[in-house]
């Protein structure tokens, strides 16, 4: 990428402040991590080109996990010490590619919109350092260590600085050197490096909705507001069937699992995640499996269905909703299903991008009778509630 925009995602800090045992990019917000919603945005925007994610290196199963299925994004590079040398190890891994500008976004802020991003990038092309911000509303007094008021801010010249903030990547990319050249690594944002560095930054309107999740608080607040706002409620169902062929092993869950037949049908014929795709694209109402992934079309033969359950999930988060609970029931004589169990559930999990806990896997035989009972095929059904604005 020579030119366009880049986005650099901050989110190699440990956050424990946030409570529980994981940094808190990796908690959940209504079943999602909330490092996901916020790449989300930048790969979904159509000005965004590059999206470069910063993460700490204790953290690369968290942060694989969380943006399972995502496309085009760019590979994790380490973060440092301290927020600053994060951002420069981001700059460096984008600097190859020379993009024109840069925003530079916390993965800790989930919240933010597309119209936000859009504007950051106007403000950077117009100003070359911008910064989203957002007037205060409460009046704000200084006072001294015996908590006596010395002095009352004129509240209508203060403003509160969110993150993204835009830049041209090459001020941007040398105020970092100067900065660690100099030996400073205490600047809590990139405006504050960019104003040391002698650059003029502008604000341009932020989001109140734009929070930064940082104590427990802010995660039960963040919790209630967006289960509130997913009031559609929505429950669909799938239904998939295969027959046994050759073969030494069939995938059911996203799992491969041994057998001593294999099973025949549209691509690598998953009747589980076959079954899911449907039972999400039905509770969106937008067609099913063949509707998308026509099964006559050769470039399907043989696809892992992992493609096509990544594509569901992304229809319901490109229409800002959520997946509440996926559940499968399996339909067969053989294999025994109990054993994979645990690591069908996980691997729907990852490729949906929600908690264990969200996916149910169930097994059950038809008692000999039937197709499934004479032992010539496998079934699933699926159902999917998923939640939309």
């Amino acid at each position: 990428m020579t030119g366009g925009v880049a986005a650099v995602i901050v989110a190699a800090g440990r956050g424990y402040r946030a409570g529980g045992e994981i940094p808190k990019q990796y908690r959940t917000i209504a079943g999602e991590p909330v490092i996901r919603p916020t790449l989300v945005a930048f790969l979904s925007h159509p000005q965004v080109d590059a999206v470069q994610p910063v993460i700490h290196p204790d953290d690369e199963a968290a942060f694989h996990a969380a943006a399972a299925g995502l496309q085009n994004l760019l590979p994790p590079v380490w973060g440092g010490p301290t927020r600053q040398a994060s951002v420069r190890a981001g700059l460096e891994a984008l600097r190859a590619s020379t993009p024109e500008l840069v925003l530079i976004h916390d993965a800790a802020r989930p919240f933010l919109t597309g119209a936000l991003i859009s504007r950051a990038i106007t403000a950077a092309q117009e100003h070359g350092a911008a910064v989203p911000a957002v007037a205060i509303a409460d009046t704000v007094k200084i006072i001294d260590d015996q908590q006596i008021v010395r002095e009352t801010l004129d509240r209508s010249r203060l403003r509160t600085v969110q993150t993204p903030q835009a830049f041209a990547f090459d001020l941007i990319a040398e105020s970092h050197h100067r900065a660690a050249s100099a030996g400073r690594d205490d600047f809590t944002d990139d405006a504050a490096l960019a104003e040391w560095a002698g650059h003029r930054v502008r604000v341009f309107e932020g989001e109140t909705a734009n929070v930064k999740l940082t104590t427990n608080d802010d995660f039960t607040r963040a919790e209630a507001l967006r289960a509130a706002a997913l009031g559609d409620v929505r429950i669909g169902n799938g239904f998939d069937v295969h027959a046994f062929a050759a073969g030494d092993h069939i995938m059911l869950g996203g799992v491969r699992i041994p057998h001593t037949r294999g099973v025949t049908g549209h691509s690598d014929a998953d009747v589980a995640l076959h079954a899911l795709v449907d039972a999400i694209l039905g509770a969106l109402a937008e067609g099913d499996i063949g509707t998308h992934f026509p099964p006559g079309d050769p470039q399907w033969r043989g696809a892992s269905s992992d493609r096509f359950l990544a594509f569901a999930c992304e229809r319901v988060r490109a229409r800002a909703g959520m997946i509440a609970h996926l559940d499968v029931t399996i339909v067969c004589e053989t294999p025994r299903v109990a054993t994979h169990r645990d690591a069908m559930r996980a691997r729907i999990a990852a490729i949906a991008g929600i908690a264990i806990g969200r996916v149910a896997i169930k097994a059950t035989t038809s008692e000999k009778l039937g197709f499934t009972g004479r032992g010539e095929g496998i079934m699933a059904m699926a159902t999917a509630t998923v939640r939309l604005p």
